[in-house]
């Protein structure tokens, strides 16, 4: 069975046009990967959580703030690994330095039977539109063409 996420895709709108906040995922597997790597915040819900809860959830773990605006669903889409994500547009706004992620431990290097903490993010960041694309996943940047079509007219895909 294919596991399940959810998380939300925060914007703003400025003169300049609209920017996006994408997180960067912490641990070593991602500590040298730029482009491509980065993602909005998102998990895997809890026990009787419903895709809104945890995606609420999960971006005040990921990032130490709560997200109390209004959700609108950006759709689900499924991530190479098989992944499914369930997406919500929020527009407000963060300070990426008050970035605040909780941690998780993990062996490494690997069968070294050390054990290290990480941040689940170890950074975040606004990027114009444009910009968000090479950033992101890959099978995550169709969010953003979402995004797009909902601030700018015509149903979503």
């Amino acid at each position: 069975m294919p596991q399940e996420s959810a998380g939300i895709l925060l914007y703003r709108t400025h003169a300049e046009g609209v920017e996006v906040l994408l997180a960067h995922p912490g641990g070593p597997f991602w500590h040298a990967r730029d482009d491509g790597a980065w993602s909005i915040p998102k998990g895997g819900p809890m026990e009787g959580e419903t895709a809104e809860q945890t995606a609420r959830r999960e971006f005040e773990e990921e990032l130490g703030a709560p997200a109390t605006g209004a959700l609108t669903p950006l759709g689900r889409l499924r991530q190479r690994g098989g992944k499914w994500v369930e997406a919500f547009a929020m527009e407000g706004d963060f300070d990426p330095d008050r970035l605040n992620s909780l941690m998780f431990r993990m062996e490494w290097p690997p069968r070294s039977g050390r054990y290290s903490e990480f941040p689940e993010v170890d950074r975040a960041r606004w990027f114009r539109l444009d910009d968000a694309y090479p950033k992101m996943l890959e099978s995550q940047r169709p969010l953003l063409d979402r995004l797009d079509t909902l601030l700018h007219g015509g149903p979503l895909l």
